[in-house]
């Protein structure tokens, strides 16, 4: 193309070049004087916030943090069974939908009470364990809805100043203990080792997981807080491990491949609806070759539908739409009788090769998400299909109870720095660690100490070195850590993922013993060092004790800052009696409310 004055023409392209060269040479310039700009304050924020989150007035980098004495006040009396997270007050903020309000909301920094949760009128130390598995005082759970409403089922009743626990429940009103006998005959696996970790979902006052302890079974009694007033509570206070939560919208907080058996007795979740999300989530959670337990609508339809107030023609749909439902999430039917239904997850790759055909339903899930993923994490319709590499992931593959309790599980390789030998060091460690610590808290071991949680466990060690002592522990492993969960439940131990900057998902004064081994350390970044104590002392019961394993940058400032919690600390030194690691040995006073008549 030429000018009309016959010389040649630049491109439209050519003529642009010159400017745009300059154009990308003054926006690198500039993005990158505002990067500077942005990163260093950026940088100047993360500071402050440490600074705010260990509260640290005073100190310096190489110094142990330094804090003023500080005094918390009492909350009011209607604060005495606060759930921060579970509140009733704050349901109204969230849709009814797949009951999402009975979900975990924690409230903004803005509403966070900064108070001592006081006990109720009359409260009185718990009875100890193995007593207190059949009555609690009335005053420490001052609820009768469940004694009123449910009185025929024998739940509970009330006789003068205690509940007692007849072991009766809606499906077993003669008793828990003839049920589980049943339940027995139809799943060996449970008299030999086979079967330890279990979960019930709706678990009334915790009489099946109660039961089984005396089996060798450690259950996850698992219930919302709702209009059955205090069903956790009421575990706990019986001594028997539990947890507030409910299958709706979220995950539940455990890994994949978990739990070997599943129970729900008339727990009244809609198991076929919103695309079989229910229990998809159960098979996530259930490790191949694990038993699922129904019992209730619509087992046994047959004989039971007129007291169920609708058609056998119903029932039967019900019955048979469940069934199906269950076999296209690969599980079997492996036993039934009477009102007690079993269903096995099978641990053959065959079924689960077939969820490859883009027409099946559930499908096979493939976007992404991580199998263990379980903090704030969306339910979704599809199928969580068990790594076929996973040869001992299988329920039949595990060594039985007592003997896997000290045997390096497979998944533990899938961890960074998991191997057999990390897992035999951290066995051998706790084993050193627990001795120490009974000579400097002797209540360990005896009937002064039953509920007990380990704040921010690695691998279960703690729990595994007082296995045989008459106590159960709630492993905690802090969804910002690796996820060491799995190697914990294939442990044959018990616990949750859990954010402490957020409240636990539990009731007040639920547990004798806290621990904690460089919480403090690792979390201070996030979480402001008073609310991580003011939850513990939420939780924490009334004479009950802390052992708090922390850096030496620390431990003074907690101590400070544990007596404005009414606690009584001392410092001792650890079992190796190093200078950069304290241990503080710390008691919750008993104390009433001003308010209290």
């Amino acid at each position: 193309m030429k000018h009309k004055d016959g010389k040649p023409a630049q491109s439209e392209k050519s003529s642009w070049k010159v400017p745009m060269a300059l154009t990308v040479v003054v926006l690198c310039g500039l993005s990158f004087y505002l990067g500077g700009i942005f990163c260093s304050e950026k940088e100047r924020y993360v500071v402050k916030g440490v600074n705010k989150a260990v509260d640290t007035p005073t100190g310096t980098a190489t110094g142990p943090v330094q804090i003023k004495a500080v005094s918390f006040p009492e909350c009011s009396a209607e604060y005495r069974d606060y759930t921060p997270c579970t509140d009733p007050k704050r349901w109204h903020k969230y849709g009814r939908h797949r009951l999402a309000f009975l979900e975990r909301h924690c409230p903004p920094s803005f509403e966070r009470q900064e108070c001592l949760v006081p006990p109720p009128d009359g409260y009185k130390s718990p009875i100890r364990w193995p007593k207190s598995k059949n009555e609690c005082w009335y005053r420490n759970v001052p609820y009768d809805w469940i004694n009123k409403q449910k009185s025929n089922q024998h739940w509970l009743k009330k006789e003068g100043e205690k509940f007692l626990f007849p072991g009766g429940g809606t499906m077993f009103p003669n008793g828990v203990g003839a049920y589980v006998d049943l339940m027995q005959d139809l799943i060996p696996q449970m008299k030999d080792g086979t079967i330890r970790t279990a979960i019930d979902t709706g678990c009334g006052v915790a009489s099946w997981g109660g039961d089984l302890l005396d089996r060798g079974i450690l259950t996850v009694s698992l219930a919302p807080r709702d209009n059955h007033q205090a069903q956790v509570q009421f575990a706990l206070e019986r001594g028997i491990p539990a947890i507030l939560g409910i299958i709706a919208t979220q995950r539940l907080p455990f890994p994949s491949n978990s739990f070997d058996m599943a129970h729900c007795s008339r727990c009244l979740i809609p198991w076929t609806e919103f695309g079989g999300v229910y229990l998809l989530e159960v098979h996530r959670i259930l490790r191949p070759g694990g038993f699922w337990v129904l019992s209730g609508p619509p087992v046994n339809y047959q004989r039971r539908w007129r007291g169920w107030n609708t058609t056998i023609e119903e029932q039967k749909s019900d019955y048979d739409k469940l069934q199906e439902l269950l076999t296209s999430m690969c599980f079997k039917l492996f036993n039934k009788k009477d009102d007690i239904a079993v269903w096995q997850k099978l641990s053959d790759n065959s079924c689960y090769k077939k969820l490859d055909n883009p027409d099946s339903y559930p499908s096979k899930c493939d976007d992404g998400t991580e199998p263990d993923s379980a903090w704030y994490t969306p339910l979704r319709p599809c199928v969580v299909v068990p790594n076929p590499a996973a040869k001992k992931l299988k329920l039949d593959a595990l060594p039985k109870w007592p003997e896997r309790l000290h045997v390096a599980p497979e998944r533990i390789s899938d961890l960074r720095g998991g191997s057999a030998g990390a897992f035999k060091h951290d066995d051998d460690k706790w084993k050193a660690r627990m001795k120490h610590y009974k000579k400097l808290l002797p209540a360990i071991g005896t009937d002064k100490i039953r509920n007990v949680m380990d704040m921010n466990t690695l691998y279960g060690g703690f729990a595994a070195a007082v296995i045989d002592d008459p106590l159960w522990v709630m492993n905690v492993v802090s969804s910002y850590a690796p996820n060491t969960l799995p190697v914990v439940y294939d442990r044959g131990l018990i616990g949750t993922l859990h954010d402490w900057c957020e409240a636990f998902s539990t009731y007040p004064r639920t547990y004798d013993l806290l621990h904690v081994d460089g919480l403090f350390s690792a979390e201070s970044h996030r979480c402001e060092m008073k609310y991580v104590l003011l939850e513990m002392d939420r939780i924490l019961r009334p004479l009950g004790y802390a052992i708090i394993r922390e850096s030496s940058y620390f431990v003074d400032a907690i101590a400070t800052m544990a007596k404005g919690t009414r606690w009584s600390c001392r410092k001792e030194e650890t079992e190796y009696g190093v200078d950069k690691e304290k241990l503080l040995i710390c008691q919750k006073k008993l104390w009433y409310s001003k308010q209290s008549s």
